[in-house]
């Protein structure tokens, strides 16, 4: 079966601009970002072994949720200068290595990923997305599964494992988030609901809406009055959670990685001074040299 692997584009470099504290070319510019992020790419293929890879980059904050939410990821510092300064840089590596990425204007990467993947699941497509975004969570099906870079046993991540984590199905994640809040994206919950009590809450009436419809089933009064007087934002919390339909064209044929541009590898790395990347390189157009 063809597998397609969608990668988080900003949330791999910003683990790894963090993960590696000081790296510099010979120019003195930070490439402690784009090093992390060469090396994470290079684990996640051979771990996923995808047949077609896109890695998808955020264009912006998603118009209808700032409307909906002025504060939406309000509370979120500037990325840094130094990793900032390195992103281009990322996307000239993977067009030198055939492996397609996408940015665009106004479009939240969580949701050009959910599109992507919906529709490459529809074709019969196995799909993972790595990322640790808990977004996510709401796409896992039989098809989709998730590589969370926060869970060191490295397992694709399924049904089970969101059930683990949460306490709910995947179908369920975008009600369960709607009732605590998610403090990443600077969205309020229900105060005093946390994951557990969100859990059963929805073990107990399978949605919000029949939460709703049976709140005098609910026998704390202090939870039952907390959930009457955050309905409203229960529900528009479940807009700002859910992931959107944007425009995606999904053709496979573009997504299939395209043969290495060496010539512009070895010169990438050479400027960045990634000595080991750049032998390596060297290397495998020697060995194609005596092989033909």
């Amino acid at each position: 079966m063809d597998r397609l692997l969608i990668v988080d584009g900003h949330a791999y470099a910003y683990r790894a601009f963090h993960a590696i504290r000081e790296l510099r070319s010979p120019e003195g510019k930070a490439t402690n970002a784009i090093y992390g992020f060469v090396k994470m790419l290079e684990k996640m293929r051979a771990l996923t072994g995808p047949t077609h890879l896109i890695v998808v980059w955020d264009g912006g904050l998603s118009a209808v949720r700032m409307a909906a939410l002025p504060e939406y990821k309000a509370q979120r510092a500037e990325m840094p200068d130094d990793l900032r300064l390195q992103l281009d840089d990322i996307v000239a590596y993977l067009d030198a290595i055939g492996i397609a990425s996408y940015c665009g204007a106004g479009i939240e990467a969580d949701d050009y990923i959910a599109c992507i993947a919906r529709r490459a699941a529809e074709t019969g497509m196995s799909v993972v997305i790595a990322s640790s975004d808990k977004d996510f969570m709401q796409l896992v099906s039989l098809q989709i599964g998730l590589l969370n870079p926060n869970d060191k046993t490295e397992t694709i991540w399924t049904d089970q494992q969101v059930r683990a984590k949460t306490g709910v199905e995947p179908y369920q994640i975008v009600d369960w988030l709607s009732l605590m809040g998610d403090t990443v994206d600077n969205i309020r919950g229900v105060p005093g609901v946390g994951t557990k009590t969100a859990a059963d809450l929805l073990k107990r009436f399978g949605s919000v809406d029949n939460l709703y419809r049976h709140l005098e089933d609910v026998k704390s009064d202090k939870l039952r009055g907390a959930l009457r007087e955050s309905e409203s934002i229960v529900r528009r919390n479940r807009d700002l959670v859910r992931l959107h339909e944007v425009a995606c064209e999904f053709l496979a044929a573009n997504l299939k990685p395209r043969p290495v541009n060496a010539a512009r590898l070895r010169e990438l790395f050479a400027r960045w001074g990634f000595k080991k990347m750049l032998a390596a390189v060297e290397l495998s157009a020697e060995t194609q040299v005596v092989l033909i």
